[in-house]
């Protein structure tokens, strides 16, 4: 790599600590003028935005030839800002941008230094990470950035052109290995290793250090289709528990600290929230060609509901065998049949035994309320929604628990629209917003909305801190402007946020400078959760009645004795109750109930001083089994009983498990 000298001497640069002594010649310019804000507000927290949501290194991924051109490269941009060599000399095999944008995928396939065609937010197979666009957005503003280590093998399988193996957690070491090469590319600019200002980090407290130095905090996520190799065939799992474990404890060895379970394919820990459309049709066929089974719908039991398949046709349908189509789907089943799996519930507890974030994001509805479950249970606040990709009525749940919220990085005003959706929600618990730009991650961005559109982005600006001046972004022969290019590539970001606080005002752009902070709670919070002691572990329990068997013992301790296999099981009418006896009043305000098939439709927790007269803490009218906890205000009680009212099933009211808890 050639560096060139930089335009400070030695003595300026220890001043102007943001500017490197040498930089890569050529290069990007930056465009952005002042010194980065450091420190924190007079509340003491950290500000910032938050990409809960990037790709890095997803050149690397899908077999190395769909993303074209690198984040960074020793021989420079030219090298690091270049096609693929299929695509060239007119784009016309640039088959997956033909696939996914239509037309005939023709496009110039010069990057640098004249960047014709590319990148551009509706071109998904073109570099918009480089790494000085990075360093924009961080000299914008941005604080905090997740890249998510990603692939798919089924793309990679199908892929014509690929120059590597498509295994899924190969590709993930060497996006990891990669994002560390990139911060000792920055590093070297700056006078050395941890000079510069892109810091991996691997713990809260790092994190807020490096916010609070003002620099860039980097976090390893990891979404990718078939974690482990957890991939099932014919529904038949083809990974265990000891391939979880080692998954887990190889991804965190690597510096992973938040990761999605299923995405895009039904696997074998969880099923998906489905594509909608073309693109929908085209991952059914994928999912097919993995699994060999194709998205399997059904009505929706609550409020929240997957994405419509759509019957849309698809290129991708003559890639199946012959007589085999891609289903119907009725229009008023909306929800996956699949949830988490039993070794989905063992994929998501070590997550949490190991203090990692769990991105709920591609997780279909069954699966995202049963992954709640297990979260609440535990009190467990290490929950990500981070690019709209959940469904909205689950966002106080993640809030309830202390968890991160963030919007993909649609349009101003689409953006603006979907956020004040949970205005009143982000008040209520005093959080900030993120955003997830999806960049590199096969997923279009806005347009331009041109320049003789209502209040454009006028050139230059201030931040939003006020302590930079940014002008348009130029690299090589190209000048981009948000309003003629919209959020073509990442340097975009600061532009992108002057756009949201010109066409939804002030107060989202000020959720969105909090986001450092909240994001920095929940992961404070994720590392410093402990599990809470079960008062009722190995209690007296006493119930209104018990299930009589000749071979097997319903009786009230066995919801007590910590065995999952075993219950406690009513007589098979209503109003039923089981009931722990402390031994002492104890302070208490959660319990948990993991129901057996037998559920109640309705119930109450009740508490009692003395085990005779009872008042009710908490009730539902809309059980609907699982695993459910019950929170309440604090309060002191030495018996605690669920009060069955009416039953779910035909038969009575059974618990494998009570658990108490005083916070």
């Amino acid at each position: 790599m050639l560096f060139g000298a930089g335009t400070s001497s030695s003595a300026e640069a220890d001043v102007n600590w943001w500017s490197p002594g040498a930089r890569p010649v050529p290069d990007s310019q930056i465009n952005v003028t002042g010194e980065p804000f450091t420190g924190t507000d007079a509340h003491g927290e950290v500000r910032g935005f938050v990409d809960a949501h990037d790709h890095l290194m997803s050149n690397e991924a899908f077999g190395g030839r769909l993303v074209c051109g690198k984040p960074f490269s020793e021989q420079g941009v030219a090298d690091a800002l270049k096609d693929c060599p299929e695509h060239y000399p007119d784009g016309s095999l640039a088959l997956f941008d033909l696939i996914t944008k239509g037309g005939d995928g023709k496009h110039d396939p010069n990057g640098w230094p004249t960047f014709k065609d590319w990148p551009a937010p509706d071109s998904l197979t073109h570099q918009q990470n480089y790494y000085a666009w990075v360093e924009r957005a961080w000299r914008g503003g941005q604080r905090i950035l997740v890249n998510d280590l990603v692939t798919n093998g089924v793309i990679c399988s199908v892929s014509p052109f690929k120059d590597r193996g498509c295994d899924e957690m190969t590709s993930i070491r060497l996006q990891a290995k990669k994002t560390y090469e990139l911060q000792d590319y920055v590093d070297r600019m700056y006078g050395g290793p941890g000079k510069g200002w892109f810091r991996i980090v691997t713990d809260a407290t790092q994190a807020r250090q490096v916010v609070e130095q003002g620099k860039l905090a980097v976090i390893l996520g990891v979404e990718t289709s078939e974690p482990f190799g957890c991939k099932q065939i014919l529904d038949i799992a083809q990974c265990g528990k000891d391939d979880i474990d080692r998954g887990l404890d190889e991804l965190h060895k690597l510096g992973v600290r938040s990761m999605f379970l299923c995405h895009k394919f039904d696997n074998a820990l969880c099923g998906v929230r489905f594509d909608s459309g073309t693109l929908g049709t085209a991952i059914n066929v994928g999912q097919f060609l993995s699994t060999g089974t194709f998205w399997k719908t059904e009505k929706c039991t609550g409020p929240q509901h997957d994405n419509p398949i759509g019957n849309a046709a698809a290129r991708e349908e003559e890639k199946l065998p012959a007589g085999v189509e891609v289903p119907a789907y009725a229009a008023d089943a909306q929800c996956n049949t699949r949830g988490l799996t039993e070794l989905g519930e063992y994929a998501v507890r070590g997550m949490m035994k190991r203090s990692m974030m769990l991105e709920i994001d591609h997780m279909s509805v069954k699966a995202t309320g049963q992954a709640f479950d297990i979260l609440e249970s535990q009190a467990y606040p290490g929950v990500i929604s981070s690019h709209s990709w959940m469904d909205l009525g689950w966002i106080e749940r993640v809030y309830r628990l202390g968890g991160f919220v963030a919007q993909y990085m649609n349009g101003a005003e689409g953006f603006t629209n979907e956020s004040k959706l949970a205005d009143a929600l982000r008040d209520k618990y005093k959080v900030g917003l993120g955003f997830g730009s999806d960049m590199n991650g096969l997923g279009e961005h806005a347009l331009g909305r041109g320049t003789d559109a209502p209040t454009p982005v006028k050139y230059p600006f201030r931040s939003t801190d006020g302590g930079s001046v940014i002008d348009r972004q130029v690299t090589g022969d190209r000048t981009w402007d948000i309003n003629v290019d919209g959020t073509a590539h990442y340097g975009m970001v600061p532009d992108w946020v002057e756009e949201v606080r010109l066409l939804g005002g002030q107060g989202v752009v000020d959720d969105l400078f909090k986001g450092a902070e909240s994001y920095l709670d929940t992961w404070k919070a994720t590392q410093t959760h402990k599990p809470g002691v079960n008062l009722a572990a190995g209690v007296p329990a006493a119930a209104s009645s018990s299930e009589w068997n000749l071979f097997t013992s319903y009786a009230p301790d066995r919801a007590v004795d910590g065995d999952k296999g075993t219950r406690w099981a009513s007589d098979w009418s209503d109003d039923q109750w089981l009931r722990v006896d402390l031994g002492s009043p104890r302070l208490i305000s959660r319990v948990t109930l993991d129901w057996e098939r037998a559920y109640a439709a309705e119930y109450r927790i009740e508490i009692s001083t003395d085990g005779t007269n009872w008042r009710p803490v908490w009730s539902t009218t809309t059980g609907n089994g699982g695993l459910d906890t019950a929170e309440f205000t604090a309060v002191s009680a030495r018996y605690v009983r669920m009060h069955g009212i009416k039953r779910g099933t035909g038969w009575g009211y059974s618990l494998h498990e009570v658990g108490v808890y005083s916070g």
